[in-house]
């Protein structure tokens, strides 16, 4: 870790403020005439995802932090954790499941994201924007049913539940976004 002015914070970057990692999501220095000037930082917390506006000296000094990413496979479920694998070293990480919580219904073994590491210890997991997975559970399609039908409930090989098109069947491999979990397409 490097120590920095707190001028020097840009959006974007990673310190250490009061012992908790902080994302600097925007600045606002003021030098009002001839008075000091006043630094505003817009900051959220990574372990808790608040927001916080404070106001700091802009000549003190303040740990940059270091973020490591790494692209991971997802092995297997273990236990109360999830086993992933470093695609470059081969190490294995068990991720708690507070950590993974919900986003363990986009990964299927084999599948990849990053997992962003501090000093060892891993802080958060993102996933692609895209997933794709099969279509274990649905009703069956209805004769005569237009393209312009209702969505209907659909549960995939993860446990998620979506809704898809009329047309989509058991079996079949579909395209999910992982922000909300929409159907975007099935595979061809």
């Amino acid at each position: 870790m490097a120590s920095i002015l707190y001028t020097e914070v840009r959006k974007g970057m990673v310190i250490l403020h009061e012992g908790k990692l902080m994302l600097c999501l925007d600045r606002d220095l003021r030098t009002p005439g001839n008075l000091p000037s006043k630094l505003t930082l817009k900051m959220k917390d990574l372990k808790t995802g608040f927001v916080i506006e404070q106001r700091v000296h802009p000549e003190s000094k303040v740990e940059q932090a270091y973020l490591d990413r790494r692209e991971m496979e997802y092995l297997y479920k273990d236990g109360d954790g999830y086993v992933f694998m470093d695609k470059e070293t081969y190490d294995q990480v068990t991720l708690n499941e507070d950590m993974v919580g919900d986003l363990i219904l986009f990964l299927k073994e084999n599948n990849t994201c990053q997992v962003t590491f501090y000093d060892g210890k891993a802080l958060s997991i993102e996933l692609p924007q895209l997933v794709e997975l099969v279509v274990t559970e649905t009703d069956p399609a209805l004769k005569g049913a237009t393209a312009a039908a209702q969505y209907k409930p659909a549960t995939l090989e993860t446990g998620l539940k979506i809704t898809v098109p009329p047309f989509i069947e058991v079996g079949e491999r579909v395209i999910v976004k992982t922000e909300d979990g929409t159907y975007q397409s099935r595979v061809k």
